[in-house]
């Protein structure tokens, strides 16, 4: 039994000890089917399951014992499963619907102490928690993980051996190929995982490396039927970014971090990074470029949907967000403008404690997760931030992103130019550099259009002179709220590390 996952060495555990209610947390019924078929069998027990539609049936359809007429009803199979004549493991699915039945409730409650002297174990499988307060001291409750790498490699495997039995497709993968296509599909069921390995031979009758971002695109079902998250399709690499030299070197020398390598080498997953600066400066550009350069999906949690109008849902929507980003992992989570959504956490006339308690789940799993979930955060204005966030042990490191220099603005204004099939040997780079002294990011981009428009307005290419009237009619956000810049500045001066 050493070489079962936990949670089934947990169950079989539980069955030994006579546990009499079990309650699984999966989606996966057919895959629990198959582990408590030879869990029973290992216990010479007989398997038996519920459903509906079908009442109470083995599963080559056939029951011995009492009469399985009218077994459909919740209440009457719960009555007949005591008298089932054979030591069972009896799988109730989805049976959470019916918790919220007093008589239901009572005939579970029952069950459950009629088979103390039996052999028999009652176990609810569902997709999701559901216990009253009669049950929650009888029933104990096991989640069931999704399938490990090293299921979802026993599943390629097998994938690939049969299309290449049957000569349906070919199957072209490296050991290390093969490796990038199971990560890609962790946080996937098998059936997930199948149904995008099946697709992605169905594309082009091969599986290959060439494949990762097809199962990488599979994910984002995953992020969209959550609810609270959104899966961001990640195109630029740091390459795109442009300045902030000191933070893409940071991040390069990282790069490798999540492989196994790194695990054997002793590495412990980097946490992430909080990054702190002038609106526009290119916060949000790097956290897509990070996910784009290391080959990870970006989730993007938009802390405005974990706020709801019900007391307690708020912190359970956080929760749930946080156990789907889990599941994805190796993953770059984006949490934009966290300042905005942690706003009253720090109490308030009008403050209910919410903000405060999703603070405090988030910052408990900001210190302690273990998952490999690399964490970008991004903030704009200091003084909405909860002081407990900067504390060492959230992050990484904490980086500033300042307007960018001279050199970094002829870098941005090369890069949005070639971005837009022109030439940057054809323009006053420099000139237009220097004219731009306090213009961020975004705003350099934004010249560049502005420039285009008038181009193409006027019926001629575009041209310096297009970029240097457009430079001069701009004024940057830095001058408008140069208070705000300055405080800004001055604050991360000794606080934070700068990115260029």
């Amino acid at each position: 039994m050493s070489d079962q996952p936990d949670f089934l060495r947990e169950i079989d555990t539980q069955i030994r000890a006579r546990y009499t209610l079990l309650y699984l947390v999966t989606y996966e019924e057919e895959r629990v089917e198959k582990l408590l078929g030879e869990l029973a069998r290992t216990h010479g027990k007989e398997l038996v399951e519920w459903t509906v539609t079908r009442g109470l049936r083995t599963f080559n359809g056939k029951l011995r014992g009492p009469p399985a007429d009218d077994t459909g009803d919740p209440a009457r199979a719960l009555l007949q499963i005591p008298k089932l004549p054979n030591p069972s493991l009896v799988l109730l699915k989805d049976f959470h619907r019916y918790l919220d039945e007093p008589h239901v409730v009572r005939a579970l409650r029952e069950a459950g102490m009629a088979l103390k002297t039996a052999f028999t174990t009652i176990i609810i499988v569902a997709p999701v928690l559901t216990l009253p307060e009669e049950l929650e001291k009888d029933v104990s409750v096991v989640d069931v993980p999704l399938p490990t790498q090293a299921d979802l490699m026993t599943l390629l495997r097998e994938i690939a051996r049969v299309v290449t039995r049957h000569r349906k497709a070919s199957v072209e993968l490296t050991g290390e190929q093969a490796e990038q296509l199971v990560g890609a599909a962790h946080g996937l069921t098998l059936l997930e995982a199948e149904n995008a390995f099946a697709k992605a031979i169905a594309r082009d009758n091969r599986l290959d490396g060439s494949d990762l971002q097809l199962i990488l695109d599979e994910k984002s079902q995953v992020v969209r039927k959550s609810g609270l998250l959104e899966y961001s399709p990640a195109q630029q690499s740091l390459s795109d970014v442009g300045g902030l030299r000191h933070l893409k070197r940071w991040l390069e020398r990282r790069q490798g971090a999540f492989s196994d390598k790194a695990r054997a080498f002793g590495l412990p997953a980097p946490r992430g990074l909080l990054l702190l600066g002038v609106q526009g400066c290119g916060k949000s550009l790097t956290a897509r470029a990070i996910a784009a350069s290391w080959r990870l999906p970006l989730v993007r949690l938009d802390m405005g949907r974990i706020f709801s109008g019900l007391v307690g849902s708020s912190e359970e929507n956080l929760r749930k967000a946080i156990q789907t980003v889990e599941s994805l992992s190796p993953v770059v989570l984006w949490i934009d403008e966290i300042e905005k959504g942690l706003a009253g956490s720090g109490g308030g006339a009008n403050d209910t404690g919410v903000a405060a308690r999703v603070l405090g789940t988030l910052l408990t799993w900001l210190q302690e997760k273990t998952a490999p979930v690399f964490v970008v955060a991004t903030a704009n204005r200091i003084a909405a931030l909860p002081p407990e966030l900067l504390r060492k042990g959230r992050f990484d490191e904490i980086f500033f992103v300042d307007l960018p220099t001279e050199e970094e603005r002829a870098s941005i204004l090369s890069l949005q130019l070639s971005k837009r099939r022109r030439d940057p040997a054809n323009f006053p780079i420099p000139a237009v550099a220097k004219l731009t002294e306090n213009f961020s990011g975004a705003e350099l981009e934004q010249l560049v259009v502005s420039g285009l428009y008038d181009a193409f307005a006027d019926g001629v290419e575009l041209n310096g002179e297009h970029l240097l009237n457009a430079a001069k009619e701009t004024p940057p956000l830095a001058v408008t709220m140069a208070e705000e810049v300055t405080t800004l500045r001055n604050w991360a001066r000794t606080r934070t590390r700068p990115a260029s």
